[in-house]
């Protein structure tokens, strides 16, 4: 995620460089073309300002809903955040420690797997390999079974209920505080759920495509149509215009895709650090440094 006010980083506009290039070459080229005579358009109008008004509006289509998408993957990531921190409070002020079969190591190893379970969503998400974390954070035979399965993030949530419920049997928590931290875990699991639907489900074709196709299709008829009114300066203002035009498309592409690792992404990795910090600290544990923007992108 670009932190600056201004999209400084270079990778945020290298995408659009070879389109702005072949957009100019062509303004330059149409504009010479009717100089030397080489085209002439007698008694036709193009209306482009009605061309252009109705694929602005199709593009803003675009560009709202795949802020849509940006914006709920955010919001779950949220929901995450807030509910590690629960859970972590739960395990660290509901599981009673000092009754006679306790194990006490299971407060602490709650709190770790939710770690863990974080980073690995992490790298789910964004189609990495199984991070360093869990090996960190988790016991040789919970690491094991973790990594074995298909859904990681989802087998260290099954871990940690399994955590729970040894606690419950050694007579460490009551069934309502069990309730609670099932409840607690219900919800993680809801938040993961969604954000695999936004991983999984692209925007519709129609989205993607169409928006794109008209607009370039616009840049390509637009110097002919603003040639008479600006003669020479047509590349200019059919240039800034086309920019505008593809600036759209890009902004939608950018943000239909929450979690391509890319500078437009969901800050994950700044946000599960942020986890981290938060639940090492609640069982008094050294915690790592926060996450840093890198050239002004959090990542």
């Amino acid at each position: 995620m670009i932190t600056s006010r201004l999209p400084r980083t270079a990778s945020a506009w290298r995408p659009l460089l070879v389109p702005l290039v072949v957009l100019l070459a062509w303004d330059v080229g149409v504009t010479l073309a009717f100089q030397l005579g080489w085209v002439e358009f007698r008694g036709i109008t193009i209306q482009y300002t009605l061309y252009g008004t109705a694929i602005a509006l199709f593009l803003g289509f675009m560009v709202n809903a795949s802020y849509a998408r940006w914006w709920e993957a955010r919001t779950l990531w949220g929901s995450i955040v807030n509910h590690s921190r629960n859970l972590a409070r739960e395990a660290t002020t509901l599981l009673d420690d000092s009754v006679p079969d306790a194990r006490p190591a299971i407060i602490p190893a709650i709190v770790r797997a939710q770690i863990a379970y974080v980073h690995a969503l992490r790298t789910s998400l964004r189609e990495q390999a199984d991070p360093t974390e869990i090996d960190v954070y988790l016991d040789d035979a919970a690491l094991r079974r973790v990594t074995a399965a298909t859904n990681t993030p989802a087998a260290i949530l099954v871990h940690i209920g399994q955590l729970v419920r040894e606690a419950h049997r050694r007579g460490m928590v009551d069934d309502i505080a069990r309730v609670q931290v099932s409840s607690t875990l219900g919800v993680l699991t809801d938040a993961q759920g969604g954000l695999e639907r936004i991983k999984r489900t692209p925007l519709p074709v129609q989205y993607r495509f169409l928006p794109s196709f008209f607009a370039r299709v616009f840049c390509v008829i637009l110097p002919f149509a603003i040639y008479k009114d600006l003669m020479w300066f047509t590349p200019i203002g059919s240039g800034l215009v086309g920019m505008m035009f593809l600036l759209a498309v890009q902004v939608g592409r950018d943000l239909a895709e929450p979690f391509r690792d890319g500078v437009h992404d969901v800050p994950m990795t700044a946000i599960s650090r942020t986890i981290e910090i938060d639940l090492l600290e609640m069982i008094g544990t050294d915690a790592p440094d926060a996450v840093a923007p890198v050239n002004e992108v959090l990542w």
